[in-house]
Order: structure tokens, then C-alpha cells, then sequence
């Protein structure tokens, strides 16, 4: 057993464990811009840009039209400025009702849900040319707030949700607003973008130049999606049990999982390790043998999301049944490993 432990030990010195705050939650802590507001208490402010963390719920959430708002269309909520040059009279604020429609001074309602900021600006002119009421109309229109948009988040946040924002807009300041990852979170995100079809993926990691990369700008109209990590489970006999989210979708094998746990204790009877795995009927165990994976007289296994490991105790001999083990996970610590 010494020598077993031995061998843990430098296996465990190649590798660190980071705990419960993941490495996602501290990438996006660094690369994210400093909130001058707690998140619960209104609008969350970072530099130039605000977002307002509150999801939506009864009302709609508010957003200014960010600088490049041409891309986005207008609906019902939103609030539009409308000015005809040269004519104050027929200019004015007004909001889209509920079925699109804006109502203008002498000009009446205009249908424009749908468009975006200068085909709305077109379809006013259209009006005031069909109804001579001025020659050559130039009109500009400037939505004030957006209702109709925003940022969903969604998956391994801490506080999932729609959320309005001013301004340009970040990634690490959205993820941020959101509560940050929780501790299942993978290390990368997916967003889905509004006028594109096909869903980014960005990978997140501790090199800065790879953070740089990955904190893009988002429209409102994106969605944001953490998805969720792989996670194996060590129990029974090891120094640290719980469950271990695996920053990597492969290659990771029973050797190095028991090692980042901590090697088996002193009173481990490794030689008969089970590991059950989820099918699709059901989970089926399996034997492993760590002291011969130890010895190089076995092949090493690797592990795949939801596995169970399980060293028993010399001590005991009456062994858990595979109920007993399954059930054990949702109280199980979460850590994070750095492969």
C-alpha cells in the first residue's frame, strides 16, 4: 500500500487541483471589465457599457439601441424618435404598440414591426410622399430603447436569464452579469447569433492571448449558452471523493482521476475498484484492478462523463450496492481538474 501511495503522490504532484471555483469562472473574473454596481441592485455598469442583470419577467426589459442598431429590427415596446427634417410638426416620440403599428402628428399609424431602423425610416417617407405632405420627406429615425431585444443565458450560469444592455457589450461582461459559470461548467460557450444561422463555439482557457480571442462582442438578439462539463465521480476509499468535472472531452483515464482525488487511504482494498457506467440501459459495472494499472500489468481505462468509481475498504466487507452508490453523487464535492 506505501508503494501504491507513492505512486499516487507523483502523479498527483503533475497535476493541480483548482477546487470548486473553475477555471472558467476565474478567466472570466480577469478578462471581464470591473462592475461599479452590485449585480442585483439595477443596471450593472462596466466602462462604457451597461447590462441589466434582472431576467425577464412580467414587464420587458429596456436596452438603447447600440451604435451599429441598423442591424436590428424594431417590435413592439421599443421606443423611436422620429424627426422629418424641415418639418417639427410632424416629428415626435412615440412607442410601437402591440400590434407594430407607431401613430405620427398629421402623418397617423405607420406599420413598421419587422424592419429595421432605415427601412422604418423609408416606409415614413413612403407616407408622407403618398400623402403630399411633404415633397421631398428625409426622415430619421433613432430607437431610443429596445424592448423586443436582448441576451439570453442560459445553461451552467449561476443566474440564467434575459438581459438588456447599453452600449457595446461583451462576452466575460455578460457571463459576469449572469453570476458567472457554476462549478459544472464547461470551458467553453456556444452563442447563437440572430443574423447568422449557424451557432459559435469559443473555447475558454488560461492563455491570455486565447481570452482575448474569445471575449467577442454580442448583439442584442444573441444567446449565450455554458454548457455542461463532463464529470466523473471518485469515491469511497481516496483522500479527496467527489466529483471531478473534466476540463477536456477525452483521453482522460481511471489512473489520473484517482491520482487528482488523492490516491486511495491506507485501508483502500484498490484491487477491487468498480466503475459503473451509464447506458442507455441502465448503468453496468465493471472491475478494475488499480493495482495492477499501478504495475503496468493492465491496461488503463479511460473515463467518460458520469462514471462512477468506487474504491471499497479493506474494513468493511459487505460491499454497496450499485443504488446505494448512484445515490451517493448528489451530495458529492464538485472540483475541478486541469486536463
Amino acid at each position: 500500500m506505501q508503494c501504491i501511495q507513492k505512486v499516487f503522490s507523483h502523479l498527483l504532484s503533475q497535476v493541480v487541483v483548482l477546487g470548486i471555483v473553475g477555471s472558467l469562472q476565474v478567466a472570466v473574473a480577469q478578462n471581464s471589465r470591473p462592475l461599479q454596481e452590485p449585480i442585483h441592485q439595477g443596471n450593472v455598469t462596466t466602462g462604457s457599457s451597461t447590462i441589466d442583470p434582472r431576467p425577464l419577467s412580467g414587464s420587458p426589459e429596456r436596452k438603447t439601441a447600440p451604435a451599429n442598431g441598423s442591424a436590428l429590427v424594431i417590435g413592439p415596446g421599443d421606443e423611436l424618435e422620429v424627426t422629418v427634417y424641415g418639418a417639427p410638426d410632424l416629428s415626435g416620440h412615440t412607442r410601437v404598440s402591440a400590434d407594430g403599428n407607431i401613430s405620427l402628428p398629421l402623418i397617423g399609424y405607420v406599420r413598421i414591426a419587422g424592419l429595421s431602423s432605415s427601412e422604418a425610416e423609408g416606409a415614413i417617407e413612403a407616407v408622407l410622399r403618398q400623402n403630399n405632405l411633404v415633397n421631398d420627406p428625409q426622415v430619421s429615425l433613432y430607437v431610443k430603447e429596445y424592448t423586443s431585444s436582448g441576451i439570453s443565458v442560459a445553461g451552467e450560469v449561476t443566474k440564467p436569464g434575459f438581459y438588456s444592455a447599453v452600449g457595446p457589450h461583451r462576452l466575460f461582461d455578460v457571463l459576469q452579469a449572469a453570476g458567472g459559470p457554476t462549478d459544472r461548467a464547461a470551458n467553453k460557450v456556444v452563442i447563437s447569433h440572430r443574423d447568422q444561422r449557424d451557432a459559435t463555439t469559443l473555447s475558454i482557457s488560461k492563455n491570455p492571448a486565447e481570452m482575448t480571442a474569445s471575449n467577442v462582442e454580442l448583439q442584442p438578439g444573441d444567446t449565450v449558452v455554458v454548457p455542461k462539463a463532463g464529470i466523473v465521480y471518485v469515491l469511497g476509499e481516496v483522500t479527496r471523493p467527489g466529483g471531478y468535472v473534466l476540463n477536456s472531452t477525452g483521453g482522460i483515464t481511471v489512473l489520473q482521476v484517482v491520482a487528482v482525488a488523492g490516491g486511495p487511504t491506507h485501508v483502500a482494498s484498490a484491487g477491487k475498484t468498480r466503475l459503473l457506467r451509464r447506458t442507455e440501459n441502465g448503468f453496468q459495472e465493471q472491475q478494475i484492478d488499480v493495482t495492477k494499472l499501478l504495475r503496468g500489468k493492465a491496461l488503463d481505462i479511460s473515463v467518460r462523463d458520469e462514471d462512477i468509481l468506487f474504491i471499497p475498504s479493506s474494513r468493511i466487507k459487505t460491499a454497496l450496492n450499485a443504488s446505494s452508490l448512484i445515490a451517493t453523487v448528489g451530495t458529492a464535492a464538485i472540483y475541478r481538474v486541469p486536463f
